[in-house]
């Protein structure tokens, strides 16, 4: 039976997109889904990143059932930022089918066609804040909140259709020691005193009076602003990102690093891991998701704690401020429990980065791609 790709035109097509991912992986024992409140406020104008992405959904269907969905999104301002004409494809799913897959990229590529793209790449979402890359190892571990799981058949589709390798990232796990190594320790006081650096905890009452929720933000874009295909969030994404996430956090376990004038130069922020609790929610918050999720932010802490971010403003990276942050953090991580840091995904080539882990007792976890190909006219 032929496939059929359809554009996804209402809100009953734009759930029955958000739930595909939710059936492909329903018995899958490492899939972390998403929120499914979260998606919707994704893919609608609520998300600020509509103000500059152009964007249509497809599902792939073999008669009445649905095999496969996609995205294709354009991203004016990365585009511009980065000379390219690119069209991303996000938040792809199919049955192992070489017709269905190949017919969903198919239909991104007629997107960007139409728009007058010469790449395609993926996958991506509408900004970096959006879950990126195929997973291409680590099928066996349970992923984080932040990153996406997929079948181990799918990058095979993408290096048959002829897709190939544009940037990697990898992700890794710490063994929280007993105690901060001495060599963190002693790094640490000597790049507090070479550049006149201290350690801050936040509180509620200073991010509302010293407006960090806009610092973090301003250092991310700072610190990020040459990884690969980042573009700087827009005042609206960080007014949005700082109303509905900061709060969320247990600010003990987020460390600012600051000269003696106060200037952000540092930020790392982690949390407990709630993949166990996404996956008892199953992408719901109600009637009872909302239970789990509030048991793991406000109950037993797990034995798992997710390092979602560490952002150094350019002139102090590859300086030693990471032993800092860590010196700040590693002593709540060891009080509170926790048996391993996850990372987060990181560029393969930010060395810089990956060195901070040469303290600790680590595993490579995961590698994921981003895969890329010209799109003939």
């Amino acid at each position: 039976m032929d496939i059929c790709i359809k554009k996804v035109t209402g809100k009953a097509d734009l759930k029955k997109f958000i739930r595909f991912n939710y059936e492909m992986y329903k018995d899958n024992l490492y899939s972390v889904p998403d929120l499914y409140e979260d998606m919707l406020n994704t893919f609608s104008d609520k998300n600020p990143a509509m103000a500059f992405c152009d964007a249509e959904y497809y599902l792939a269907y073999r008669g009445d059932k649905i095999v496969g969905r996609v995205a294709a999104i354009i991203n004016r301002r990365a585009n511009e930022r980065w000379g390219k004409r690119t069209v991303r494809f996000g938040w792809i799913d199919f049955v192992d089918d070489p017709e269905v897959s190949k017919a969903l990229l198919c239909a991104v590529e007629d997107f960007g066609k139409a728009h007058g793209m010469e790449e395609l790449e993926g996958p991506l979402g509408f900004t970096d804040m959006d879950a990126e890359g195929m997973l291409l190892d680590g099928y066996d571990l349970p992923g984080t909140m932040a990153t996406i799981y997929n079948y181990p058949y799918y990058p095979r589709h993408m290096e048959e259709m002829g897709l190939e390798k544009a940037a990697d990232w990898v992700e890794f796990r710490m063994v929280v020691p007993d105690k901060v190594p001495d060599k963190m320790v002693r790094i640490s006081e000597i790049v507090k005193k070479k550049y006149n650096l201290h350690t801050t905890k936040l509180t509620k009452k200073k991010i509302a009076d010293e407006n960090y929720g806009q610092r973090i933000f301003d250092l991310i874009n700072e610190g990020y602003k040459d990884l690969f295909g980042f573009v700087a969030l827009t005042q609206d994404q960080i007014d949005q990102y700082v109303k509905t996430y900061l709060g969320l956090l247990n600010l003990e376990m987020v460390s600012a690093i600051e000269t003696a004038d106060n200037e952000l130069i540092g930020i790392g922020i982690s949390m407990d891991s709630l993949s166990r609790a996404l996956q008892k929610a199953k992408g719901k918050l109600f009637p009872f998701g909302w239970y789990h999720l509030l048991k793991a932010l406000k109950g037993r802490h797990p034995d798992t704690v997710d390092l979602l971010l560490v952002a150094i403003k350019p002139e102090y990276q590859n300086k030693g401020v990471n032993a800092l942050l860590f010196t700040d953090l590693l002593p709540i991580y060891i009080r509170n429990g926790y048996t391993y840091c996850e990372s987060n995904p990181e560029l393969e080539l930010n060395t810089a980065v990956q060195k901070q882990w040469e303290y600790f007792e680590v595993a490579h976890t995961r590698r994921r791609r981003c895969f890329k190909k010209t799109i003939t006219h």
